[in-house]
């Protein structure tokens, strides 16, 4: 073999191979060594080879020059470095046409004749394209003989950068006899368009022009390869042949030209008639406009013009729609039917992914255009996924860019910004004062924003001297006012790197932790002061003697006065307290401080009013002479006509600034920012001069906190214990025979459970070769696995309440005992977790195991029943609220089995009712009392509240409302046309406006009475109860406002929304949204939103909820603003239902450096098990990717509790929207070969050739880069995909298609936790990631294949994820359905919301009930 080869060697080389293999021979070097050396030798030889190629003239330098400087016998100088050198000399061509590579007109014009130019650039022989292609492939099959197969990357063409082994490479199949050359060409009579002196075209304006058809572009070798793909960047030479037109008639004559070129740049030129672009080739001698390939090179220029298509949909859509996602520009591209006349007929992600750095430079040449204070369509989240997906290069395009788009791709700009929002006068106020104080400071502080990333060629490039932003440079003789970078130089990756910023606000999953309470100790300064009671001390308590009045300095403070107290740090404001009383005692004149909270202090921040205070429950006794004098704290009540003043114009001032007045609403909760109307706190008269409201509370509160026992059982007692039949503890009564909730570790339970089974998935024996991504599964954690999900609370009766007694017999009352009866859940019996699969997630087994607990590890009551004595059916009572559990059968750990349960295990309450009438005797009348009273409330009606649904989409919150009970929808406002559709679907009785909402309001305001289309608009004093979710994207971007974030957060939709709240106050108010609303802009919009309400009157909270904690089978957290008007109770969060993977469930918010959390008590617990993606589908009938049969039948029972739930109580045998997204045939085989085993996604896919169902084959992902990284195989092979792996910057050269594995995501990889969960199937006993509006395998949310079946989940199944119930309608296409579930808010958390708004309700109505009924005594008494 070597001497085949030999012939082709520089007798330089020969000489080399020779000593080496002699030095071999004596072992002066060893086999490795020599292989080594050997491949370095044929490396440099074979670049050699086709460098000499490149131009005769410079062959014998070039030699030279290798032989004497450059062969270093390094070992591990392998191909790469050879590559590089590749690269070195392709590029050396340059000096030949001058710097730039384009030769410049007026080049041209100075050399004598182009023709002799051409002359040296043909000469040297120029073997046939045979000779050197069995040349090059020679050497290739010496490389791999003397290397070893596996452990190289295959052999590229030094200059088209194309796999010689590749079965696509094609050759140039030659030229028919006449073809011309290019001089000849042009000057014949067919397309001269002058006289044909040989100088006839030199002296023209411009390039001469003409188009041509059945061309083909080949490198020097006759390899057929694309133009675009920065071979002429790069100075590659390329030619074409083809046959030329004239420009300007369409007659049939004209040319055949042979080898034309190179070609120096290449250019498209507009869309003609906006669809098909115009693509140019510029030579030496003419402009080129390209028409019809040829036959053998169609394959290739079809890719080119789908990429300049796909560039111009990109940029057109994201244009009108910079808000979208990546899901929804893929579902652009997909539906897009490409225009007539291309080569292809579809669009596929792949095409995207495949394009993407062309795209994204359009993008940024688009950017580039627009005015400075656009916002680039570059920082949009579907442009940074794809950047981050694709593995963009940003910035790449100024320095060496011959491929100068002309004309850029005409795209229409869409001038129409958002609607400028409708808003009241107070929120515009509120917004208007506060932004016009932060920008002029943040103008101040000069916008202190790094500009440049300094890597990318953008930000190296000098400023350009011509665009507005220079020209107003000091430098370029203007004022340096704007501050602006010049344009071409706005550097895209700082931009973008932004953007990511903002967005990834606390998305890191963490286990939450309790947050403690701190009370900052107030740092206060003593002033020296004149202090003397005033009148005689008003009663004496102990050693101290209260007063009503003081004297200070000459100033008279009272009981109840507010003073200041001033702060020991200057920079701080003083402090702020109410006097409650007045003392002296052995350390002096004293007072009481009950403190008021500034507005600054609170979670509004620098947003909240300067004068506005809040009564919080801190206080302190403290000496008078902390004092620094009187100050005015009013309270701002509440107008009567409060609900009718909404929209009027009013001064944003409440009070006047004298320095010494203040005024409050609002009593504030300091670990749950919850602003609530100050309460009333009832106070005796004999104490007058010495109550504290703060002191009573946090008695009270301390109190709640302990358990005590009342109602001892004097008769039942025992020698160690005291029994008592009641005991009270955080504001419950518990009584012998109630149930209660217990930590899961207060007790357990004799039967072992069947330990989950720690999969590791690590399979040792990987082939590799066969799966060379699995090596990127080291972490055993699978998103949306249950493994570490807590268990639900532990049930336990009460048999007995007591204290211990101490050895004198006394009663140790300083902790209450209960001897409680255990319950099982049906998983903790022998049957394990299988058996709760099929039972009622609140059915329980009776078991007379017995266990003593501490009262105080209580966390509540429940009520469990027997259901055979209930008078309802089982799923009646269940529904009748939560907390409410029943048992069929008791259980016994030591015979393993189930039984009746014994007689003592059946409540008193109902024996003698129902089916098992009067057994067993009653327990007492308390008992019987207690439970009657419990269930009472259900009796008061609380009436359904009006409410208008904002953003409504297709209904999921007002449907969780409805459910609750709570609201009767009567109005629905949303945009876009199908959600509205499937809102009107689903209830029938609304009024759905589908109109913009800003132009409703605006109406409204107006005094209309009708929209235009004659429906009712709702009148003030109408709407009893908002809710919406407001869309706010736009102003996520960057960490702080500025003049284009700020006009956009000042014209979006939750100023809008805030504004309807203003013009209708409704009795409650609630806004959802994102998890990041609280956090965007520094917390600057939850603040502003709070600020606005507080201003308006509204009690008001906010917090984070998790709606797998309240029965869906998958992690979604919200921010929930919740509002109540005056007099109304604010609502509290509701507590968990469902336990749920605690690393989804990190909810505390921090909001300036502090956490908050809500006001949920049972942190991760919850009273039932978590849902599963087996709960929630695993009785759906199979079906193939694309299904699209709308109904079909259900093909049998619902298999768990949560699918009775969702299948509900009416039989329904039709199964709707079990519909699934059709995908490509290439992703249709990759979902075909992901395993069926948890945790399996990309990384598992084999890396081999399968036929697709449209009958074309994949290839095989070749690995052709060392990876700095990860390093090798166990088999030695490579793992790098591109350039970029050993460190360098990308080659697009390096990109393939059409592969099993996607090359794009080892491409990037490393970068991105190895794109964990992409092309992901769902776990059948986890749950599923945020439900997103299309399911896309390499979307943000990559896990949506399902458990078993090769294709996406369907709509229903995304709809039960989200708790909609079966019988739910949506409206419109696959996709359109996918959007209307993926954007709702999940019923099941509504409902939970609704239900504790009710409760409010309710309360509020007991309230006003036993109020009533006083003053009916009082007047009965009087009568």
């Amino acid at each position: 073999k070597l001497k085949l080869v030999l012939d082709f060697l520089h007798d330089d080389a020969q000489d080399q191979l020779t000593s080496l293999e002699e030095k071999m021979k004596k072992s002066e070097i060893s086999k490795e060594v020599y292989i080594s050396k050997v491949k370095v030798l044929l490396g440099k030889e074979l670049h050699l080879e086709n460098g000499s190629l490149v131009d005769g003239a410079e062959q014998n330098g070039k030699a030279n020059g290798f032989a004497n400087g450059s062969h270093k016998d390094k070992e591990e100088e392998d191909v790469e470095m050879a590559a590089e050198r590749e690269e070195a000399e392709t590029k050396s061509p340059a000096a030949l046409r001058g710097k730039g590579g384009r030769r410049s007109k007026a080049n041209s014009e100075t050399k004598k004749s182009p023709t002799s130019t051409r002359v040296t650039r043909n000469s040297g022989k120029q073997p046939t394209i045979l000779s050197m292609f069995s040349k090059v492939y020679v050497l290739a099959l010496l490389l791999m003989f003397s290397t070893g197969r596996l452990n190289t990357p295959p052999p590229k063409c030094p200059d088209c950068r194309q796999y010689l082994d590749d079965p696509d490479l094609k050759l140039f199949q030659g030229d028919p006899d006449n073809a011309l050359e290019e001089p000849e060409m042009l000057t014949h009579e067919s397309l001269s368009l002058f006289e044909s002196n040989e100088d006839g075209f030199e002296s023209y304006e411009n390039l001469p022009q003409h188009r041509i058809t059945n061309f083909s572009v080949y490198d020097k070798r006759g390899h057929l390869c694309p133009f675009d793909s920065g071979l002429i960047e790069k100075n590659v030479e390329l030619y074409f042949s083809c046959y030329v037109k004239p420009i300007y008639d369409d007659s049939p004559g004209g040319v055949f030209a042979r080898k034309l070129g190179p070609i120096n740049a290449w250019w498209i030129t507009g869309f003609d008639g906006g669809e098909k672009a115009l693509i140019g080739f510029t030579t030496s001698f003419a402009d080129y406009i390209l028409m019809e390939p040829s036959e053998e090179y169609a394959p290739i220029f079809a890719l080119m013009q789908e990429k300049i298509y796909m560039s111009k949909i990109v940029v057109e859509f994201l244009q009108k729609n910079p808000d979208v996602s990546y899901e929804d520009l893929l579902n652009k591209i997909e539906t897009t039917v490409p225009p007539a006349g291309l080569n292809f007929n579809c669009f596929t992600e792949d095409t995207l992914l495949r394009h993407a750095q062309f795209v994204v430079e359009q993008v940024e040449s688009y950017d580039e255009a627009g005015d400075s204070d656009e916002q680039p369509i570059i920082v949009t989240p579907c442009m940074r996924d794809l950047i981050k997906l694709a593995g963009v290069t940003l910035g790449k395009r100024r320095a060496a860019r011959r491929q100068a788009i002309r004309h850029p791709t005409k795209i229409e700009k869409d001038s129409k910004g958002p609607t400028k929002a409708t808003t009241t006068k107070l929120v515009y106020q509120i917004f208007d004062a506060f932004f016009a104080d932060q920008i002029e400071q943040n103008d101040k502080e000069g916008g202190a924003k790094r500009q440049r990333c300094g890597v990318c060629e953008v930000c190296q490039s000098p400023d350009c001297g011509k665009c507005v932003a220079c020209k107003d440079m000091i430098k370029f003789g203007g004022s340096g006012k704007s501050k602006q970078a010049c344009k071409q130089r706005r550097c895209p990756n700082l931009a973008v790197k932004e953007a990511e910023d903002d967005e990834n606000i606390e998305e890191e999953d963490v286990p939450a932790e309790k947050a403690k309470k701190v009370l900052q100790t107030k740092k206060k300064r003593q002033t020296q002061s004149k202090l003397a009671w005033i009148g005689e001390p008003v009663e004496t308590a102990g050693k101290r003697q209260y007063y009503k009045k003081v004297s200070l300095n000459d100033e008279v403070l009272e009981v109840g006065d507010c003073v200041s107290v001033s702060s020991d740090d200057p920079s701080m404001p003083i402090y702020l307290a109410r006097i409650t009383s007045l003392w002296e005692d052995n350390n002096g004149k004293m007072f009481h401080a009950h403190w008021f909270l500034r507005g600054i202090h609170t979670v509004l921040g620098e947003s909240s009013d300067p004068l506005e205070l809040v009564i919080v429950d801190e206080c302190e006794d403290m000496l008078l002479n902390y004092v620094q004098g009187k100050v005015n704290v009013m309270y701002k009540a509440p107008s009567d006509n409060w609900c009718m003043e909404g929209g009027i114009d009013v001064d944003l001032k409440v009070i006047e600034d004298d320095g010494k007045s203040f005024f409050y609403q609002f009593w504030y909760d300091t670990e749950f920012a919850r602003f609530e109307t100050p309460p009333k706190t009832e106070q005796s008269e004999d104490c007058k001069f010495r109550f504290c409201g703060s002191c009573t509370r946090i008695k009270e509160r301390d109190e709640k906190g302990v358990p005590r026992a009342f109602e001892p059982l004097e008769n039942e007692d025992s020698d160690n214990k005291a029994l008592y039949a009641m005991a009270c503890f955080k504001g419950e009564q518990f009584r012998v025979g109630d149930s209660v909730y217990l930590p899961p570790e207060a007790f357990s339970f004799s039967v072992k459970p069947a330990s989950p089974v720690k999969r590791s998935h690590r399979k040792e024996d990987v082939d590799e070769d066969l799966y060379p991504e699995y090596y990127r599964k080291s972490s055993d954690y699978i998103k949306g696995s249950n493994l570490d999900a807590p268990e639900p609370f532990r049930v336990g009766r009460i048999k007995e309440i007591f204290y211990h007694r101490r050895s004198n017999g006394k009663a140790d009352t300083s902790e209450v005992k209960l001897r409680l009866y255990k319950f099982y859940r049906p998983e903790n019996t022998h049957r394990g977790v299988k058996a709760s699969y099929h039972t009622d997630v609140n059915q329980l087994y009776w078991s007379d195991e017995e266990v003593t607990v501490n009262m105080s590890e209580v966390l509540g009551r429940c009520q469990v029943e027997y259901a055979e004595d209930l008078n309802e059916s089982v799923h009646d009572y269940s529904s009748g609220g939560p907390d409410r559990f029943y048992f069929l059968e008791a259980y016994s750990a030591k015979s393993k089995s189930f039984e009746d349960p014994p007689n003592h295990a059946r409540s008193s309450v109902h024996k003698g009712k129902g089916k098992g009438k009067g057994k067993g005797k009653g327990k007492g009348k308390a008992s019987q009392d207690s439970q009657e009273s419990r269930t009472e409330p259900q009796t008061l009606k609380v009436p359904k509240y009006r409410t208008l649904d904002v953003f409504s989409g297709c209904g999921g919150l007002s449907e969780g409302f409805h459910q609750a009970g709570i609201s009767e929808t009567l109005w629905a406002i949303e945009m876009w046309e199908p959600a509205a559709q499937a809102f009107r679907l689903n209830n029938p009785g609304t009024t759905v406006f589908t109109e913009d909402c800003n132009v409703l309001l605006k109406l409204v305001m107006s005094g209309e009475k009708t929209n235009s289309l004659g429906q009712k608009l709702p009148q003030k004093g109408d709407v009893e109860m908002l809710c919406g979710g407001p869309p706010c994207q736009g102003f996520s971007g960057m960490n702080r406002f500025n003049s284009r974030t700020y006009s956009k957060f000042k014209n979006s939709l939750v100023v809008s929304y805030l504004s309807y709240c203003d013009y209708y106050r409704p009795k409650f108010f609630l806004l959802e949204n994102v998890r990041n609303f609280v956090s965007f802009k520094n917390s600057m919009v939850l603040k502003l939103t709070l600020r606005c309400l507080v201003r308006m009157g509204y009690q008001c909270t906010f917090g984070v909820l998790q709606a797998g904690q309240y029965g869906v089978a998958q992690t979604r957290r919200r921010a929930i603003i919740l509002a109540a008007a005056p007099g109304e109770k604010l609502p509290r969060y509701p507590e968990p239902l469902h336990v749920f993977a605690p690393r989804a469930c990190s909810l505390t918010v921090a909001v300036d450096e502090k956490k908050y959390v809500s006001n949920v008590t049972r942190g991760n617990g919850g009273i039932y098990r978590t849902i599963t993606v087996r709960d929630t589908m695993s009785d759906l009938p199979e079906i193939r990717n694309g299904a699209a049969a709308l109904e079909i039948s259900y093909n049998g029972e619902p298999q768990s509790w949560f699918q009775r739930q969702i299948r509900g109580t009416q039989y329904q045998p039709i199964l709707r929207d079990h519909i699934c997204k059709d995908m490509s045939a290439l992703v249709e085989a990759r979902m075909r070969h992901i395993p069926l085993a948890p945790g399996s996604d990309w990384r598992d896919l084999p890396n081999i050739e399968v036929r697709l169902k449209d009958g074309t084959m994949t290839k095989k992902l070749r690995y052709t880069h060392h990876d700095k990284k990860n390093g090798r195989s166990s088999t030695g092979a490579l793992r790098g995909v591109c350039t970029c792996a050993g460190g360098k910057t990308c080659d697009s050269a390096d990109r393939q298609f059409n592969t099993l594995i996607p090359w794009c995501l080892p491409h990037t990889g490393n970068r991105h936790n190895h794109w964990a969960g992409l092309y992901g199937r769902l776990e059948w006993d986890g749950f599923f990631s945020t439900t997103v509006t299309n399911p896309e395998p390499m979307g943000k949310q990559g896990r949506v294949l399902h458990p078993e079946q090769h294709r996406v989940v369907s709509v229903r199944e995304c709809a039960r994820s989200q708790g909609f119930p079966d019988t739910y309608r949506f409206f419109g296409n696959v996709l359109d359905k996918h959007r209307q579930v993926g954007n709702a808010v999940p019923p099941p958390l509504s409902r939970a919301i609704g239900l504790e708004i009710k409760k409010c309700v309710a309360d509020r109505m007991k309230e006003e009930q036993a109020t009533a009924d006083i003053k009916q005594e009082k007047m009965e008494v009087s009568d």
